[in-house]
């Protein structure tokens, strides 16, 4: 998969998601094996750069690239100067936000909203791509509503605009993110364009990644709710196509040292009062589909401190290994996993001081 000069491994997409998407959660997947992770969106007015938000959210310490920043609005001209400033900060990659359903970003004519207005989106491309050096892609809806599904038209804009790469959610703006994504308007645009397409919506498993990338045809597949709690997702679906077989699940020991490593992140991006908050929603994301999940998040949401939170989930992980151990006592016991995670544990209490 290649996106102007940048040569990605696989074809395996971290969506931009609002509030998800940060700097802890990219490197997460990164390491798992997704081959590009997409910042959430940033505004594109002068007065949002410097507020704390969108600070954090062009933070990219540590993160390997290439680095793509998605942007969002509705001027070609602010769309532009948006571009230029990205990249000038380290963007390898500029994203566009045609995509986002929710009510406070196409009230103001931005994101799907801009899916009504064919000539506006083709200003707002043109002016983007002449304005950067860099690759420019676009993520988008198949359409406003079902009666107006107009993926097909926005795809050849784009590619005519000299986009790169399109991102296509297989639902409407209208749909929002209810019912099941369709996949033939996918397959539509991918028959009729040149462009790399990127197939999202409702991409949850192994199975489904495969399914999706035969029933369209598509270049890769781009993940974004399916994958909250579970970042080796992008692990299991590389190996499932690369080889056919299904990479072993989880196991408690991992999923333990991956939270508290998420967790130890989350604080030390946002601090302590907001860490915690943040926390809350990725901790139950992690735990959803473990025993007695329910009694841990009211416990959990109930901390707010990072020290409160990695006991929490350090005391309740050892009960769990330890019902699992006596469930299967005449198992064998990997001590390299227990080493593993004693390790991660050592790790989080060391830094306990500067998270506190």
């Amino acid at each position: 998969m290649r996106i102007g000069s940048h040569l990605l491994k696989n074809g395996l997409f971290v969506a931009p998601m609002a509030g998800v998407s940060d700097r802890a959660w990219r490197r997460l997947c990164r390491r798992y094996g997704a081959g590009l992770a997409i910042s959430e969106m940033v505004g594109v007015g002068r007065q949002l750069r410097d507020t704390e938000k969108s600070r954090r959210r062009r933070n990219h310490d540590g993160e390997t690239g290439p680095i793509s920043v998605q942007i969002v609005g509705n001027d070609p001209q602010a769309m532009a100067e948006a571009a230029r400033f990205n990249a000038g900060e380290g963007a390898d990659i500029i994203d566009i936000n045609m995509g986002c359903p929710a009510k406070k970003v196409c009230n103001k004519a931005a994101g799907s909203a801009l899916l009504r207005d064919e000539t506006l989106v083709a200003r707002i491309l043109e002016a983007v791509v002449s304005a950067v050096d860099v690759p420019v892609t676009l993520k988008f809806r198949t359409g406003w509503d079902e009666n107006n599904r107009n993926a097909l038209q926005i795809a050849r804009i784009a590619e005519a605009s000299g986009i790169q790469l399109l991102a296509l959610h297989g639902r409407t703006r209208a749909c929002g993110f209810r019912g099941s994504a369709e996949y033939d308007t996918i397959a539509g645009v991918k028959a009729a364009t040149g462009l790399p397409v990127i197939a999202n919506g409702d991409i949850d498993s192994p199975e489904r990644a495969r399914q999706v990338l035969q029933h369209t045809g598509a270049d890769g597949v781009m993940i974004g709710r399916g994958a909250q709690g579970r970042p080796w997702l992008f692990r299991e679906i590389a190996e499932e196509l690369a080889t056919g077989t299904r990479a072993a699940p989880a196991s408690l020991e991992e999923i333990r040292a991956v939270l508290l490593e998420h967790l130890e992140e989350l604080h030390l991006l946002y601090g302590s009062d907001l860490g915690a908050r943040i926390a809350r929603k990725h901790a139950g994301w992690y735990v959803k589909d473990l025993p007695d999940s329910t009694a841990f998040r009211e416990r959990f949401n109930r901390m707010d401190s990072y020290a409160e939170q990695r006991a929490t989930i350090t005391n309740w992980f050892d009960r769990l290994e330890g019902s699992a151990r006596i469930a299967s006592a005449a198992a064998p016991i990997d001590i390299r996993s227990d080493l593993a995670s004693d390790t991660a544990v050592a790790r989080a209490a060391h830094r306990e001081s500067a998270l506190a």
